[in-house]
């Protein structure tokens, strides 16, 4: 069973706990966001995962481009593990810009998120063919105009169009262009969003 360090909400450690007395009480706990960056043609893209269908929370939503928990017997640095472990990408800890924690709560009925959520910029154009999914995590990979991700959640841009790759069937994928709203985002909080954008284009 999975345990993680437990904090208070100004980061004071208290101890560990199981993973799922994390979520019931809602304790605040470390987690390791990554997301990629890449310039094309002068503009900025930002990758977001389809998380799988079968995850037991936000399944289907379109979410960071790779994130995970903190276990209790890491550093923070040893979560990039979740990069290559759900989309297959290579990454020494050198390329990645440290963004800082930013903090992210969320409750759902039977499910409580608090996160000290440390952030990770990887400035890379990454081509979709090669993404390796993790199938239980994340069933696709998409990107987006940051500029349009921005107007999307602050600026009453009602959908956005993206293109990327999503698992079909038996490990086959298919490049595919969606018009998604925000209903299809993973519902952080408006500030997270915002916190989370200024320190990427920083």
């Amino acid at each position: 069973m999975e345990q993680l360090k437990i904090f208070n909400k100004d980061r004071k450690y208290l101890g560990t706990a199981s993973r799922e007395e994390v979520h019931l009480k809602g304790h605040w706990h470390e987690t390791f966001h990554c997301w990629i960056k890449a310039m094309i043609d002068g503009k900025e893209y930002l990758y977001f995962q389809l998380r799988s269908k079968d995850k037991k929370d936000y399944p289907g939503l379109l979410d960071i481009t790779a994130a995970g928990h903190v276990l209790s017997h890491e550093n923070v640095e040893d979560a990039i593990r979740e990069v290559e472990e759900e989309i297959g990408i290579k990454v020494a800890l050198e390329e990645l810009s440290y963004l800082g924690v930013i903090p992210y709560e969320k409750e759902l009925e039977g499910f409580i998120d608090r996160e000290h959520a440390h952030v990770f910029l990887l400035k890379r154009y990454i081509p979709f063919e090669s993404f390796t999914l993790q199938s239980a995590e994340v069933s696709g990979i998409f990107m987006v105009p940051l500029e349009d991700f921005y107007q999307l959640w602050f600026e009453n841009k009602t959908y956005v169009v993206m293109e990327g790759i999503k698992e079909i069937a038996d490990g086959e994928r298919s490049k595919v262009t969606i018009r998604v709203d925000k209903k299809t985002f993973v519902p952080h909080s408006d500030t997270f969003y915002k916190e989370t954008l200024a320190a990427l284009t920083k």
